[in-house]
């Protein structure tokens, strides 16, 4: 038994849960079931039955309010390869501990961000700066800023940092973290706070590289001052000539100075050096101004291929408008059909399949998922919202944040119901990176994101027909086929 469960074990053979109130129970009824209940939960999870461990304990953390019980089921969480069931726990043991402890808001928080709920994290991490000395914020906002590269949306990611940044006393020597500020600022629309660190940091070291290029892209893209942007972008490659981004920048300004042959060759060079959506973004935009509008609907279809959700590449054919881009739909819309799923494991015994039918309604930020049995029968009933999934089964109502975990931990399928409506109108799901292929229609016809590949067969009256979803998983393979009796009316 690890150090972990005997110390648990300890707390209730005294006779006493810690409860933090006046309800502390000590009768020995209640203290012998309590050492009953930790018994059974670690000699299930020495016979690998981690799911029921995990529910004993949280169900024990709830009734005797121990955070320490709660703390437990969070490490079998994370043993066990559960992040989502792990951050429940961490939220309950944060819920039930006293406010002076700090750890278990720290753990919570950042297992937030390591499950990519940015946003979410932004309320308990303002609570625990709060609560720290000016050293202790710095060093959290440290652990913040390490983080931002782990996020599969970072402009949300940059914008939680900035909500949580702003509550805490900005040390003016790290220079890191005040280009890192200035960086999340940008993201929320307070471009005078993000130029305001940036001189701020280039007063005190003129050859910050980032800065120089940061500043002068930023002057540059709003299309002010374009003579400094031109003199802090020149300087930046001077310095770094090598570093594609900053070439991307000098090509930008040249382009809003009217240089188009010069911009041009800049950026197809940036482009060849790395290829980025970003740079696709530009380049594409200054051939359509030059006219060769064919040369810059290729190039832009190049950036979908690398990343489809990238901001200045969706705001630059947003704007644009090609002929080939879908028109803003409303986020209203409903699919019917039918569905099979396949999953090959590494062994035998893993292989598994199942059929049935759905109909998924979406009503502007709101899908609802339902799920039948090949005769009709209903299974359950998924409801995603901005931040939370329920799943409704045999009047029982289940909730968690993610809604992919949900649908598996639940039935047993692997069946991506994040985002699917975006998938269905053959759209990226915003908040992570993304590719998309077209077909010489122009029609999407392969996207791959989040692990999933997905292949579309579309009707003569552009209608989709079919789509197929695959992905590899730690079980092995898994493949989805949905055939479409109503789609989008």
């Amino acid at each position: 038994m690890s150090k972990l469960s005997l110390f648990s074990l300890a707390i209730l053979t005294g006779g006493t849960l810690l409860m933090g109130s006046a309800r502390a129970q000590t009768d020995e009824t209640s203290a012998g079931k309590a050492v009953f209940e930790v018994l059974a939960s670690e000699i299930a999870l020495q016979r690998g039955e981690a799911g029921l461990a995990y529910n004993t304990y949280m169900e024990m953390a709830r009734q005797y309010k121990d955070p320490r019980l709660a703390q437990r089921a969070m490490e079998i969480g994370i043993a066990g390869g559960s992040p989502e069931l792990a951050l429940q726990a961490a939220q309950v043991w944060d819920s039930l501990a006293p406010a002076s402890d700090t750890k278990p808001k720290e753990v919570f928080i950042t297992l937030l961000i390591l499950n990519n709920h940015w946003s979410d994290a932004v309320k308990p991490a303002v609570s625990l700066l709060r609560q720290q000395t000016p050293a202790q914020q710095e060093n959290t906002l440290l652990q913040l800023q390490a983080l931002l590269s782990k996020a599969k949306d970072e402009p949300e990611a940059l914008r939680a940092f900035y909500e949580i940044a702003s509550n805490a006393k900005l040390n003016p020597k790290n220079l890191g973290l005040l280009y890192t500020y200035a960086m999340s600022a940008e993201k929320v629309g307070r471009v005078d706070v993000m130029e305001k660190n940036l001189r701020e940091i280039l007063r005190k070291n003129p050859n910050d590289v980032n800065a120089l290029n940061a500043l002068g892209y930023s002057l540059a893209d709003r299309n002010t001052k374009l003579p400094e942007a031109l003199i802090l972008i020149s300087k930046a490659h001077q310095l770094s000539p090598q570093d594609a981004f900053i070439l991307d920048s000098l090509g930008w300004v040249n382009f809003r100075l009217g240089k188009n042959e010069l911009a041009l060759e800049q950026l197809q060079q940036a482009f060849r050096m790395k290829p980025e959506a970003d740079i696709a973004a530009h380049t594409g935009e200054v051939l359509w101004s030059m006219g060769r509008k064919a040369e810059a609907e290729a190039m832009w279809q190049e950036g979908q291929k690398l990343d489809a959700n990238n901001a200045t590449l969706q705001e630059t054919l947003k704007r644009l408008k090609p002929n080939w881009l879908s028109p803003t739909q409303a986020l209203k819309g409903s699919w019917d059909g039918r569905f099979a799923v396949k999953v090959t494991g590494l062994t035998d015994a893993q292989n598994q399949g199942g059929s049935g039918g759905f109909t998924l309604v979406q009503d502007n930020l709101k899908d609802t998922l339902e799920i039948r049995n090949p005769i009709g029968g209903a299974i359950a009933k998924i409801t995603i919202t901005p931040g939370e999934a329920t799943l409704e089964r045999d009047g029982q109502i289940t909730s968690a944040i993610d809604a992919d975990t949900l649908v598996q931990n639940t039935l047993g399928l692997p069946l991506p119901a994040r985002g699917l409506s975006n998938w269905l109108r053959g759209e990226t799901r915003p908040g992570s990176e993304a590719s998309v292929e077209r077909n010489n229609k122009g029609q999407v016809s392969e996207i791959r994101q989040d692990g999933w590949n997905l292949r579309y067969s579309w009707s003569d009256q552009n209608r989709l027909d079919k789509l197929m979803m695959t992905r590899s998983s730690n079980i092995g393979s898994i493949d989805i086929r949905l055939v479409f009796d109503q789609a989008n009316e």
